[in-house]
């Protein structure tokens, strides 16, 4: 197999509320919505789907499910997101790992992880493969 794309499709009774929070708070585009379906694609052509459950379709449990979401300047990105409203569930902070980030959640529950690449500290550079 060789996939040119993957992304999540969510179940949820929120499509308006999904919408409305990834186009203003986090600069997505709709690119497709028939009310029930929403395809939500950010600059760089990454994206996300959200749909209410159709037939009998159980509705997505997202406890445990996070996003992560690497930017290229992530205190920018912590700025304009506070800004607009929306609380960190964790502060943004420099993580010895290789990232500094943040994280928020999704009218969902997901968790969203936005985080920018660090230098990580010495006892985490044997683990890069690359």
């Amino acid at each position: 197999m060789q996939p040119m794309t993957a992304s999540p499709c969510i179940t949820t009774q929120r499509i308006d509320e999904t919408r409305d929070f990834y186009t203003n708070c986090l600069g997505a585009a709709v690119v497709f919505d028939c009310g029930w379906y929403i395809s939500l694609e950010f600059e760089g052509g990454q994206s996300l789907q959200f749909m209410e459950p159709q037939a009998g379709q159980a509705l997505c449990s997202p406890a445990g499910l996070t996003y992560n979401f690497r930017v290229g300047d992530v205190d920018a990105d912590y700025a304009e997101i506070t800004a607009s409203g929306v609380e960190p569930s964790a502060a943004i902070e420099d993580h010895p790992w290789g990232d500094r980030g943040f994280a928020i959640q999704d009218p969902n529950g997901i968790a969203l992880y936005i985080y920018s690449d660090r230098e990580p500290a010495p006892e985490f550079k044997s683990f890069f493969k690359v």
